[in-house]
């Protein structure tokens, strides 16, 4: 599973009043720090930006990332022309990533005719305004459709196409972490040439404990990963996160803790059963990975105190 850094976003405070003084020394050291985890791409979230104070963000942070790194970048924002201010600086926009588009019309019209100028990849979300994120994996594989049959309008081959399948926070529609999954797989079995994945990971955890939030948006990844998952929007931050994604990955695990996410991981791609899964009930890391599974597979009923049970 590729990883697209999301650390540098405006939802963050900080982040967002850096930008706003553009404040090059915070920038650059958030940006060391990621690059230092050596992400497959970085995502720059500037939101809207049209306010007046941030116009023309895209194109700072771009030439700053420039001085620094060939990472590729991705441009994560719902203003056209701030992205394409982005990709017009970079070296390589075929490398980089449109965050994002929906299936609605104007907004898909608008981010394929760049993906086509640019040759850049598209995430393209599951979703359209008058559905909202539909709560079934076949709705979501209609609106993929809608996407797909623009983008070839536009020549746009499938292996540019991330397609997000939108995960809703499991402590507030607990079954549609499992229908997410269900999405990523049937994604992957749809088309032909082959679609490419990703998901927004924290989205699995945000309003939970702040405590639960990495081991949910770790079984929520290896889960991912056996359904066939390209890709995550992800916490560049959480060394153990990479490490797991690393583990999977080259099939090499550390620990019983690492042989039962395995396990969990290869239950996905086998089409297995859960409870097939035998570890040591004794290890307090062993249960605590085995209970989020349940909660995530919507097998047990979820609650902030789900680990004491």
């Amino acid at each position: 599973m590729k990883i697209i850094s999301e650390n540098l976003h405006i939802i963050s405070k900080a982040t967002k009043e850096a930008i706003i003084n553009r404040d090059e020394t915070y920038i650059r050291a958030l940006l060391m720090r990621q690059i230092e985890t050596k992400p497959d791409w970085i995502d720059l979230n500037i939101g809207p930006a049209r306010a007046a104070n941030f116009q023309g963000t895209m194109s700072w942070l771009t030439g700053i990332v420039s001085e620094m790194t060939n990472i590729p970048l991705s441009f994560d924002s719902t203003n056209p022309k701030e992205i394409e201010d982005g990709l017009k600086i970079v070296q390589n926009p075929d490398n980089c990533i449109i965050n994002s588009t929906s299936a609605d019309e104007d907004r898909l019209e608008n981010i394929t005719e760049l993906a086509a100028k640019y040759d850049s990849y598209i995430i393209a979300l599951t979703m359209n305004s008058e559905m909202g994120i539909p709560k079934d994996a076949d709705s979501r594989l209609e609106l993929a459709f809608n996407i797909i049959e623009k983008a070839a309008e536009k020549e746009i081959s499938n292996d540019k196409l991330l397609f997000d399948p939108l995960i809703l926070p499991v402590c507030v529609e607990q079954s549609q972490a499992s229908e997410a999954l269900n999405t990523i797989r049937i994604l992957k079995e749809s088309f032909e040439p082959q679609v490419l994945t990703t998901i927004g990971l924290s989205n699995v955890s945000n309003g939970c404990p702040k405590e639960l939030r990495p081991l949910i948006n770790r079984v929520f990844a290896v889960m991912a990963i056996g359904c066939g998952i390209d890709s995550a929007i992800a916490d560049s931050f959480d060394t153990e996160l990479l490490r797991i994604n690393k583990m999977i990955e080259n099939n090499s695990p550390e620990s019983e803790s690492d042989l039962l996410l395995l396990s969990i991981s290869n239950m996905m791609r086998d089409f297995t059963d859960l409870n097939e899964i035998t570890y040591d009930k004794n290890d307090s890391l062993q249960n605590a990975i085995f209970k989020t599974a349940e909660i995530l597979l919507n097998k047990k009923v979820y609650s902030h105190s789900y680990l004491e049970i």
